[in-house]
């Protein structure tokens, strides 16, 4: 029995009795709903919970989120102080070793991310064999895939230096990977990395450099994607970081984890959002048409993409960030006449009563999408820049899942609705 102030006493109305379940941490462990049971030769109770929108499947110290309060928190800090005075290999090396890293810590740490930026030959011409129409998410979800070959030592997961080379290798190589999938898709050679630049200046270098010597990106725009790469570094357990997690619980390398999460992220109700909010914007199409749209979304008729989140029930705190970045970038590149629109449709959800009852409310996803095309990127990037950002996250939830005494291999329950206990005929006669 346990405290009973601290506990859940159920009584199974089936055969009257009662049993005490301990609650901790706000939860109770399904495994103590098994002893509910009718009889002894029967299974125990189980919940059903499509979706894992109540369901704990991990503990862990990376991200804390409150979606009532609207806070985000890696490693404890705030969101709106790592986005305003840290740097994203600062914030990476903050989640993969769970605390701020001294000058001599920082500057190894960059060092070895620096040094491990290229990739084999083999790598480029594995990249190369794509079509040419080849969608960039496809090419880096089998291209970290394929990481794994070239370091076959990856799969000793139980060695911490060894795991600590695969993090440094990946979130090094990721940025890599996804320029040289943009690349290919405007049939332009890959460019390779450039030491001498920072993390995020080097990706863009890899981009967009064309016959310059050196590529030299505006400060402004490399703060702006860095704070976007910060934004998007971890957010606790999602559909992506859920996939690694359940991947990386057959103890597989790190590799082929990491793209399991880049092949959740793919999909639209993931990591393709912004894209959907971007389609949206070009289909109102100026100011006059928005109150029309708006009157299509109340009745069920348009969709009000980028608005809300399943986590945040009062606002995203990503979403004031980014709409900043937004200012800062459009300040270099000029401004989207595409933000008129989106600027309106957020006033106009954060006054009118419909909305606000249904806490619609920006998301991270509402902006972002307006930067990355200011920065000239297709919408079919869009998601790479979200995976190359996610990966410290990703990187941070495996390495806590490898060393995690509790966590199993991930073997959800099912509820089955089939038929039973079929008599087979042979085709002999079904097909008489």
């Amino acid at each position: 029995m346990s405290d009973s102030n601290n506990s859940l006493t159920v009584r199974d109305n089936r055969t009257g009795k009662e049993y005490d379940i301990p609650i901790n941490d706000g939860t109770i462990k399904a495994a103590d709903l098994g002893q509910i049971r009718t009889s002894d030769d029967e299974p125990g109770l189980a919940t059903y919970d499509p979706g894992f929108v109540n369901t704990a499947s991990c503990k862990s110290a990376v991200t804390f989120i409150d979606g009532d309060k609207g806070i985000l928190e890696y490693r404890g800090y705030p969101i709106e102080q790592l986005a305003e005075k840290s740097s994203f290999l600062e914030v990476a090396y903050l989640l993969v070793h769970g605390a701020l890293p001294t000058k001599e810590q920082y500057d190894a740490w960059v060092h070895e991310i620096t040094y491990h930026t290229f990739v084999h030959e083999n790598v480029k011409g594995f990249m190369q064999g794509f079509r040419y129409d080849a969608h960039p998410m496809g090419m880096l979800m089998a291209s970290v895939g394929a990481l794994s070959t070239f370091y076959p030592e990856s799969k000793n997961i139980s060695d911490p230096e060894n795991r600590h080379i695969q993090i440094v290798r990946m979130i090094a190589k990721m940025p890599t990977l996804g320029a040289w999938a943009f690349r290919h898709a405007q049939g332009k050679p890959y460019v390779y990395p450039d030491n001498e630049l920072s993390y995020t200046e080097n990706f863009l270098s890899m981009l967009f450099k064309m016959s310059e010597l050196r590529f030299e990106a505006d400060p402004r725009l490399v703060k702006a994607l860095d704070v976007l790469f910060i934004l998007h570094a971890d957010h606790e357990q999602n559909c992506s970081t859920n996939a690694v997690r359940s991947v990386g619980s057959s103890q597989v390398d790190p590799y082929s984890a990491v793209a399991a999460g880049v092949g959740a992220l793919f999909g639209p109700l993931h990591g393709g959002a912004n894209e959907a909010v971007l389609r949206m914007l070009r289909r109102i199409g100026s100011m006059e048409n928005i109150p029309a749209f708006i009157e299509g979304v109340k009745n069920g008729n348009e969709r009000l993409m980028g608005f809300g989140h399943r986590v945040y029930k009062n606002f995203d705190p990503r979403a004031t960030i980014i709409k900043k970045a937004c200012d800062d970038v459009f300040e270099v590149t000029g401004v989207n006449p595409l933000l008129a629109i989106a600027k309106e449709l957020e006033k106009i959800a954060l006054e009118d009563e419909y909305f606000i009852k249904r806490k619609l409310y920006p998301n991270v996803d509402f902006y972002s999408g307006l930067i990355y095309e200011a920065f000239q990127f297709p919408p079919e990037m869009f998601t790479v820049l979200f995976a190359i950002g996610r990966t410290p996250g990703w990187l941070a939830q495996w390495l806590e899942l490898t060393q995690d005494t509790e966590q199993k291999i991930a073997r959800p329950k099912q509820i089955y609705t089939g038929d039973r206990t079929l008599q087979f005929v042979p085709a002999s006669e079904r097909w008489k």
